[in-house]
């Protein structure tokens, strides 16, 4: 027993032990950074979003393009030496091809510009509260496409956060009057329904190729893979708008909606910059948190935050909370613990997994 204490408390097992505590801390404090990049970029970008077409916004495409086109924030970052030595390390080490490379993130950023899209034209027809309970839908569909690419498992308490954030969404159908204030008919709220649906899908099948791309083709967890996947998704998600930009026509009216926009032409400008900005830092978080965890987790930290914005919508655009929307806010809210609860218990047993694995290997 003598012994066992001196070997406790050499400095070998005393050095392991901080190096694992450091690790720990470096863990906790990336997954706060990227939570909150997440959080506060989804909840100001869905905002102003919606500012946007509330007060005389009008085209489709360019709520589209303030989705993907603040990328060049990040391009400062490949000058650091943090993005040198990764560069540095990934020539010592395997990766794929620049054809396969290419093909990922042409794959993925054209999915993007799709859901981008769709998510725009539901929230020009849909008010900001309805849109964003619809989508909170996307952590059901990332879970059903997480079980096909990433072997995600589903438990009951799984499978019953599923059919909550279903009823949730479903339950918005049956809401008989609108809460826009701009009247929009019911066509329109139709169309607005189906395509948030339709992007939520899209969004997380996104998350799910993601992951899948991260482990099984670029095979590194960095944080320049954040930057690149970031990066390089948006580019390409750029281009395909301004194509559909140009295509559409939309193009010739900007002049003028910006000079009929109820809050000046500086606060068009403004609003559009800080959309764009938004939705790049919330592009970091959820990838970062794909890397740190699970496409699935970094979809339930995103559909946390959805509950946040009907309460800001009534603040700021006072929208009506009726008694639909409000039962579709709790069951979402029920939903979202029901998952949370169920990543708390495969935590523990991970954990106590780990202490055995440790204890069987000190007895040896």
């Amino acid at each position: 027993m003598a012994q066992e204490a001196l070997d406790a408390n050499s400095p070998v097992n005393i050095n392991v032990s901080n190096q694992s505590e450091t690790q720990r801390r470096k863990f906790w404090f990336r997954m706060t950074i990227y939570t909150f990049f997440l959080l506060s970029g989804q909840s100001v970008a869905t905002l102003l979003g919606r500012l946007y077409f509330d007060k005389g916004g009008k085209s489709k495409w360019m709520g589209t393009i303030v989705q993907l086109i603040g990328f060049p924030i990040f391009l400062p970052y490949y000058t650091t030496p943090a993005y040198k030595n990764s560069a540095s390390n990934r020539i010592h080490s395997k990766h794929p091809s620049a054809l396969i490379l290419v093909a990922v993130y042409v794959v993925l950023g054209l999915l993007v510009a799709a859901n981008s899209y769709m998510y725009s034209v539901g929230l020009q027809y849909l008010p900001v509260s309805t849109y964003s309970l619809i989508c909170a839908s996307q952590l059901a569909f990332n879970a059903f496409f997480s079980y096909f690419f990433n072997s995600q498992k589903f438990t009951p308490y799984v499978v019953n956060s599923l059919v909550l954030l279903t009823i949730s969404s479903i339950l918005l159908v049956f809401q008989t009057e609108s809460t826009d204030p701009s009247k929009v008919s019911k066509v329109k709220y139709a169309i607005g329904f189906i395509c948030t649906i339709g992007a939520s899908a899209g969004y997380g099948l996104v998350l799910s190729l993601t992951q899948f791309s991260i482990q099984r083709i670029l095979k590194r967890e960095t944080f320049s893979v954040v930057i690149d996947m970031t990066v390089y998704q948006s580019l390409v998600a750029t281009c395909a708008t301004l194509v559909g930009l140009f295509a559409s026509g939309e193009w010739k009216g900007l002049t003028k909606e910006m000079n009929e926009f109820e809050l000046g032409k500086v606060s068009y400008v403004m609003t559009l910059t800080w959309t764009a900005i938004g939705w790049q830092v919330f592009s970091i978080g959820a990838v970062g948190l794909i890397i740190e965890v699970s496409s699935l987790f970094s979809n339930v930290i995103s559909v946390l935050g959805l509950p946040i914005i009907p309460v800001l919508a009534v603040i700021f655009f006072h929208e009506k909370m009726g008694g639909v929307k409000a039962i579709s806010l709790v069951l979402a809210i029920w939903g979202f613990i029901s998952y949370v609860y169920q990543q708390y218990l495969d935590h523990n047993k991970s954990k106590i997994e780990n202490e055995n694995d440790k204890a069987e290997s000190e007895l040896l």
